[in-house]
């Protein structure tokens, strides 16, 4: 691998862009990881032993912390934007991008939504030397990079290479320090504190608030020391735990060599989705429409937290509300969800195999930028949501699991009713 090219950062226009393309990869990352947990096996009738079931269970519960470690990151990375005067980005590319947007040295590298735990999550999270050559034709799974020569005198962001995700976090490491020794940290920490994501709202200990330099650089270092723990314990970062389950799989794969952790998955859309393709469509009617449902809810999901993250008038108790139904969100509709998905058929033209959560980014008006507007249409949006459970329960062999989703919608929309009822009045 050659030795990593600069990353320059100069001004704040091109640091936000940076620090967008940190917040799309990481969300990216994040969804990838979802995927593996939901994909996994959850019963011994699913063809495996109790000693494999035991394993997967272990991989399953690390794979979810490391999915959760992601969702740190890039609540970290949106408390950077916030710090120096952005808004909140938690846009991307849809599933798969193809790898020939990368740097040379890493257009074989893959970083698939596959159902196997030895090589899923390879190319992003090891250390900067170590980059996953498992499958050389696999589709990489991030943002297009096209490779260009950096104009040290742009005026306006360009797009920088990088080879690793360290690599990326170390140039915006250092525009920060450029940007703060040019103007100096108060004119490049100009957001207000409050704008950002605190252990307050969200049971993260290494959660912090970006006010200054040595802030921005702790919430750098966490980044990259829990990702390929470069300047930390590497057996302790992503990289160690998913050495330690590609050993543990390779060994129980020499003793039985059918043993197949996941079930048989594959991202599937309902439609072509227009900015990528490589896809798979559904064609099971009642599969679809859960997937439907799936990417509504984590539509969903999204405006909740950008909402959170706009901080606009909300209180106190308000933004504690957002971050409760954020995380709720999570646990009771996306979960779930994602979890019924792998046990459905995509459709008779591919037999055997299931349909994993797509993770679909439409064009939608995710940033609800006004406070009464915001919680009026996440309401509403809750409630649609459990009326197309209502409906979907009644099909012919819709899964009971559907029941349940569509009280948990209702549930979650009842926690915005109140606040969203004493808001009423202040608008007119």
């Amino acid at each position: 691998m050659s030795k990593e090219n600069p990353i320059l950062i100069e001004d704040r226009e091109e640091l936000i862009y940076m620090l967008s393309e940190a917040a799309s990869l990481e969300h990216m990352i994040m969804c990838q990881y979802l995927f593996a947990a939901f994909s996994l096996k959850r019963d011994m009738s699913e063809g495996v032993t109790a000693a494999q079931l035991e394993a997967i269970k272990r991989w399953e519960r690390l794979v979810s912390l490391v999915a959760t470690q992601e969702m740190l990151h890039l609540t970290l990375v949106n408390n950077l934007l916030s710090s120096i005067g952005s808004i909140p980005y938690f846009a991307r590319p849809n599933f798969p991008q193809d790898a020939r947007y990368y740097p040379q040295e890493s257009s074989s590298a893959c970083c698939p939504l596959a159902v196997m735990p030895y090589n899923i999550f390879c190319s992003w999270s090891g250390p900067r030397a170590w980059i996953c050559r498992t499958h050389r034709n696999s589709k990489v799974l991030a943002i297009p990079k096209p490779s260009l020569l950096i104009d040290t005198g742009q005026i306006v962001p360009q797009t920088q290479e990088f080879a690793t995700v360290g690599h990326l976090y170390r140039g915006i490491e250092q525009g920060f320090r450029y940007l703060v020794d040019k103007y100096g940290e108060r004119q490049v920490f100009i957001g207000p504190p409050r704008a950002q994501a605190t252990q307050q709202h969200f049971a993260w200990p290494e959660l912090i608030q970006v006010t200054d330099l040595a802030s921005a650089v702790k919430a750098i270092e966490t980044i990259i020391e829990q990702g390929e723990g470069a300047r930390g314990d590497w057996h302790e970062a992503h990289y160690g735990k998913f050495l330690q389950i590609a050993q543990e799989y390779r060994q129980l794969k020499e003793q039985d060599p059918g043993f197949e952790p996941a079930r048989p998955v594959v991202a599937a859309y309902v439609r072509p989705p227009s900015d990528t393709s490589h896809f798979r469509l559904i064609s099971d009617p009642l599969t679809a429409e859960i997937s439907e449902l799936f990417n509504a809810s984590y539509q969903v999901l999204l405006q909740v937290l950008i909402r959170y993250f706009i901080h606009g008038t909300e209180s106190d108790e308000e933004l504690t509300i957002l971050s409760n139904v954020a995380v709720d969100a999570m646990f009771l509709l996306i979960k779930p969800l994602g979890e019924l998905l792998t046990r459905l058929p995509v459709g008779p033209d591919l037999p055997g195999k299931m349909a994993g959560p797509s993770f679909e980014m439409y064009r939608a008006g995710n940033i609800l930028p006004h406070r009464y507007g915001a919680w009026t249409v996440l309401h509403e949006r809750l409630l649609e949501l459990a009326t197309y459970c209502d409906r979907l329960i009644k099909q012919p062999g819709a899964p009971q699991e559907l029941a349940a989703v569509g009280a948990n919608a209702r549930q979650l929309a009842d926690t915005l009713a109140q606040p969203l009822n004493a808001m009423a009045p202040n608008t007119h």
